[in-house]
């Protein structure tokens, strides 16, 4: 009778729970598909489908505010959803073929991050901005912009609206900053091969590099994309590093305990799977690597619409002015010094 009676009561909080997650995970699908109809914009495509969606969010947010209705889906989209882009952007990484060519590059991927790391937080500190923004930033500006800023949240334990705000500056300045590569390309005493190198140590996300390097040709090309992966690989001990530092020090903050960040592993895994099994052991077609790159670049995206939406314009106005600053002079003085090496 009472097995009767529990299984003909509803359930209210199974649906009241379900309805909204699917209806939030479908909210930043479609702003996603808005942001990359945006991108393919003349004049627009520059920042991107990511910076894009990002934009589209933050409006929605200071026009209609948040979608409360919608919180658990949109949760789970820039949680979940946000490791898996993560662990699926693994496959874009070869190592072979940075370990076997690039250990050069390796070099100074490692500078670039240490530069970046320690004048960015010493430009914090001077101009007394948010300390964990700006560490966002460096580490945006030093890896693999904002595919790094999204590994690295978790366990610093940001803000969400502190990574929102940390992509969509990324996203800004690093198209700023191809932009004017590409147009001081001509008038630099330097090679095809070294304008490369310079693109790939120096510049924030892999599209930056991809889009300051085209006009150096194939080879100046191939080597940017080539330095730029071998600090994408360093996010990983990077990201361990961190991990450590969180758990010594995360007291004062407030932070007793980080979790471990197994995503990082999977992203680990993949990599190794796209080096190693994908091609040597298992022939892929490259449609298909193409596109679980394409869904792992939407599912980022949608990602970082549930971010966006946690972006308040009026704390923007007073927050991010001055880790702005702090990542601006950090690029500008990395893209100098490093012009200076390799040139």
């Amino acid at each position: 009778m009472v097995k009767q009676l529990t299984g003909s009561m509803p359930q209210p909080h199974k649906n009241s729970t379900v309805i909204p997650w699917i209806g939030g995970v479908l909210f930043t699908f479609i702003i996603a598909w808005i942001g990359y109809g945006l991108s393919l914009i003349p004049g627009v495509n520059r920042l991107g489908p990511l910076a894009c969606a990002i934009l589209v969010a933050v409006v929605y947010r200071q026009l209609w505010g948040y979608p409360e209705p919608l919180r658990p889906g949109i949760q789970y989209t820039a949680k979940k959803l946000l490791r898996l882009a993560i662990i699926l952007y693994g496959l874009r990484l070869n190592i072979s073929v940075v370990l076997d060519q690039g250990v050069n590059l390796l070099l100074y991927g490692a500078g670039t991050i240490v530069f970046a790391l320690a004048v960015t937080l010493w430009l914090a500190r001077r101009l007394k901005a948010d300390p964990a923004l700006c560490l966002l930033l460096a580490v945006g500006t030093g890896v693999c912009g904002a595919a790094a800023i999204a590994a690295v949240s978790p366990l610093i334990k940001a803000k969400e609206e502190d990574t929102a705000i940390g992509v969509g500056i990324i996203a800004l300045v690093g198209t700023l900053f191809a932009l004017c590569y590409t147009l001081v390309r001509p008038l630099l005493p330097i090679s095809p091969v070294e304008y490369g190198i310079w693109s790939g140590v120096s510049l924030h996300e892999l599209a930056h590099v991809a889009l300051a390097a085209a006009p150096a040709g194939q080879d100046g090309l191939a080597i940017a994309l080539l330095a730029k992966l071998g600090r994408v690989l360093l996010l990983v001990p990077l990201c361990f590093v961190l991990m450590v530092w969180m758990r010594r020090f995360g007291k004062t903050r407030g932070q007793s305990k980080v979790e471990f960040p197994w995503f990082l592993l999977g992203f680990i895994a993949m990599s190794i799977i796209g080096s190693y099994v994908f091609g040597p052991v298992i022939h892929v077609p490259e449609s298909l690597l193409t596109g679980i790159t394409s869904v792992s670049s939407f599912i980022l995206t949608m990602a970082m619409v549930g971010l966006g939406l946690n972006v308040d314009l009026h704390a923007l106005r007073t927050k991010a002015a001055r880790p702005l600053l702090a990542m601006l002079l950090t690029s500008i003085l990395l893209s100098l010094l490093s012009y200076l090496v390799i040139a």
